[in-house]
């Protein structure tokens, strides 16, 4: 267990390079250097046009020129002294023109000259480890970095701000401050416990559990918006399932036929939903006169719609057969929520009795696109239903944080038990430490090789 705060000296010996915008063809492609030799770098292959001495921060035009001489592109560069950049160490960053080609021999002619390639994350690992930002906010660059729904990004974004982690902070220095409490009276252990110390040490820590409830109460919709809201399309041969993905995707993703079991294997895609990821899962029919490769597809379907957020289970409100049967299908499902739809409505037009015994399943028409609004409607209300409040910006949304926030809250209730019982402060100071342990390594102010290496796994080539 390393402590981030007690490292005198977090900088590396190395040079890396990597280029940081997407791959393929673009207007622009940038590529960054960091490391003590980045402006050596810079100046064997930077030709500026001008003169005049490079300027922290300030654009300058030129050529980048190969080692043998011959010029590559046209390019812009900007220099960041150590300290002031993205990294904390000496950066340079190139613009050159966005071609696969120029990029690839830029890339070249830098490792050619003494700079290494950046593994994943490299470059904001080295922000973490020169104090730039804490382990929180590294991992909402990642984050932000993958936000491809409305939601996502202003939950990625708040964390990069740092209210998530001034928020982990404050917690953190009332659990510091009542600990130098607990090891003060520690020498001082033959005296009289005074009680209204600890009174208000109980009224304090109360005040840590609540808090961090309702930051771990945030956690089911902060995993949603990180991973996404998971629907299974499901119900009996021909009920309309592949028809609905269809309508729901607006594209005819799916293939539709008449014939009950045409789709024995799922189909997958991601839609947004009012700036929610939604994975819509087509599924194969449920029935029981199935062959064996259909039979693996029901299988697999069971699968989908237990490790699903919600199921759709779809039935043919004009089989009256079906219909008859529709209580003993829903009693099979798993405990996931659901949500009952009743397909094929146009059908029972002049017959209303039929529609109302079913109770409340939500009417539509995948032929005629009637109910689609509605259907649409009610799934956005039961995503909600699950959605915290995104305006604090305090959303769990990491698997990890999650589980050392419960590590906190189970100190924080068992060191509350302590003091009720009088026990001696040597053992209320240990659960206390695990506590602030807990939170350390949310933020990274103590981090293991491990933490970091799964950290900065999910980051890509360039950040």
């Amino acid at each position: 267990m390393v402590t981030h705060e007690n490292l005198s000296d977090n900088s590396t010996d190395d040079t890396i390079t990597a280029v940081i915008t997407p791959p393929g063809e673009g207007g622009i492609a940038a590529l960054r250097i960091a490391g003590p030799d980045s402006f050596a770098l810079l100046n064997k292959h930077f030709q500026p046009q001008s003169e005049s001495a490079p300027e922290p921060f300030l654009l300058r035009y030129g050529s980048f020129v190969a080692s043998s001489g011959d010029a590559v592109d046209e390019v812009m560069a900007v220099v960041m002294p150590k300290g002031r950049s993205y990294t904390g160490l000496d950066q340079v960053e190139i613009f050159c023109h966005g071609g696969r080609a120029v990029v690839r021999i830029i890339l070249k002619e830098l490792l050619e000259s003494g700079a290494r390639s950046a593994e994943p994350g490299e470059f904001t690992k080295l922000a973490f480890l020169n104090g730039r930002i804490d382990l929180a906010r590294a991992e909402a660059v990642a984050e932000m970095i993958a936000a491809d729904t409305h939601r996502s990004y202003e939950a990625s974004r708040e964390h990069l701000l740092g209210a998530y982690s001034s928020h982990i902070e404050k917690l953190r220095e009332q659990l510091v401050l009542m600990l130098a409490d607990i090891e003060a009276s520690i020498d001082f252990s033959e005296e009289e416990i005074d009680q209204t110390s600890t009174a208000r040490q109980l009224e304090t820590l109360s005040g840590l559990r609540k808090s961090i409830d309702t930051l771990l109460q945030t956690y089911t919709g902060g995993r949603m918006i990180k991973e996404g809201f998971k629907i299974a399309i499901a119900g009996r041969p021909n009920a309309g399932k592949s028809s609905l993905f269809n309508r729901l995707l607006r594209q005819e993703r799916a293939l539709v036929n008449p014939s009950p079991g045409t789709t024995r294997d799922y189909l997958s895609e991601w839609i947004d939903m009012e700036g929610i990821a939604v994975n819509l899962v087509d599924t194969a029919g449920i029935r029981k006169d199935a062959g064996d490769i259909e039979k693996q597809g029901q299988e697999r379907a069971c699968e989908i719609m237990a490790e699903s957020d919600l199921v759709i289970w779809m039935f043919d409100v004009s089989d009256a057969e079906l219909c008859d049967k529709l209580e003993s299908d829903l009693e099979r499902l798993p405990s996931a929520d659901r949500l009952i739809v009743a397909n094929k409505c146009d059908l029972l037009e002049g017959n209303p009795k039929r529609r109302a015994q079913k109770g409340q399943p939500v009417p539509l028409s995948c032929l005629t696109g009637d109910g689609i609004d509605k259907l649409r409607n009610t799934i956005v209300e039961r995503i909600n239903e699950r959605m915290p409040d995104l305006t604090s910006g305090l959303v769990v949304t990491s698997a990890r944080h999650q589980q050392k926030l419960s590590i906190a809250l189970e100190s924080i209730r068992r060191t509350e038990d302590l003091l009720r019982n009088s026990e001696t402060p040597e053992i209320v100071a240990f659960e206390l430490r695990q506590a602030v342990m807990a939170l350390d390594e949310i933020t990274g102010r103590v981090y293991t090789e491990e933490i970091l290496g799964s950290v900065f796994a999910r980051f890509c080539v360039g950040k």
